[in-house]
């Protein structure tokens, strides 16, 4: 059986749609760090773990592999511009962008649908990627329609 080639696969897995988060992380010297992430999904309702999946060849990794606490951002559908922002490189991605200190010090953007804060409870490496496992310490949130990703292309439900 012969492997399956890299476009076919990222063609394949974007046939399941997922929401868009912005994974946050503060350096070692408290500057604020993002990206935004579809690889998000929740791992265990006891004790209540979720995980985030960091490229490696993004700079952002080594902050989530050494910072105790990240957080994760549940973006709504208004909120395309600030997912396009965080998945850019090359700036200072916060820049310009309101955020506010959660109750570990993660940087936590207002008026997304949740946020989540987590402490680092484990970073395994699977393939070009890092897993980063966090227990929930604190999540907050509100209603309204979540900002969706399928197919390569941002939609909304309905």
């Amino acid at each position: 059986m012969s492997k399956i080639e890299k476009q076919q696969f990222r063609r394949i897995c974007g046939k399941f749609a997922s929401g868009i988060t912005i994974a946050t992380v503060l350096d070692s010297e408290g500057a604020c760090h993002g990206m935004t992430a579809n690889s998000f999904t929740s791992v265990s309702m006891t004790p209540p773990l979720v995980l985030v999946c960091v490229d490696h060849r993004t700079r952002i990794r080594e902050h989530f592999r050494i910072g105790e606490h990240f957080g994760v951002n549940i973006l709504s559908a208004g909120q395309k511009d600030l997912s396009d922002r965080f998945a850019g490189s090359g700036y200072d991605r916060f820049e310009g962008v309101t955020w506010f200190p959660g109750h570990t010090g993660v940087p936590l953007l207002p008026d997304v649908l949740a946020t989540l804060e987590c402490a680092r409870v484990n970073v395994v490496t699977a393939g070009d990627h890092d897993i980063v496992i966090g227990e929930v310490l604190h999540a907050d949130g509100q209603d309204g329609e979540p900002l969706v990703f399928y197919s390569s292309q941002y939609r909304r439900l309905g």
